[in-house]
């Protein structure tokens, strides 16, 4: 099982199956959405998901008719994703999880939109905290 919630903390989830197709998308509506260089995303079975807490600090924005982003009304935070066209499958942002997770990405997707500043075959230093001098 796995578990996580919004930055605030209000909106808590569990999920109690696998997660599936998990890619690092570089589409700009994923980079825009989370503000970063791509989103991590993988699909679940939507009758594994289940809101613990905070059902009613969820927003709803579609961004197109029947594809939903159901996103935390305090601190903004990307909760999940639901299509009526796949009712049965929600996608996650698995920034949002706080337990470790056995499945891993399968692959990078839409490179050709990625940020100019990605380079996805970067060797940069890795800190265990701020960078020195910060």
């Amino acid at each position: 099982m796995y578990q996580g919630k919004c930055l605030c903390g209000e909106v808590k989830i569990t999920i109690k199956g696998e997660i599936s197709d998990i890619i690092h998308c570089h589409c700009s509506l994923c980079r825009k959405n989370s503000g970063t260089a791509f989103a991590t995303n993988g699909f679940i079975n939507a009758a594994d998901f289940e809101i613990v807490s905070g059902k009613n600090s969820l927003s709803i924005f579609s961004f197109k008719p029947g594809r939903n982003r159901h996103f935390c009304s305090h601190c903004g935070s990307p909760v999940y994703s639901s299509n009526e066209q796949d009712p049965q499958r929600y996608r996650i942002r698995l920034g949002i999880l706080d337990t470790d997770i056995s499945e891993r990405p399968i692959s990078h997707n839409f490179v050709s939109s990625k940020a100019n500043w990605e380079d996805l075959d970067a060797q940069l230093p890795r800190y265990d905290a701020f960078e020195p001098g910060r």
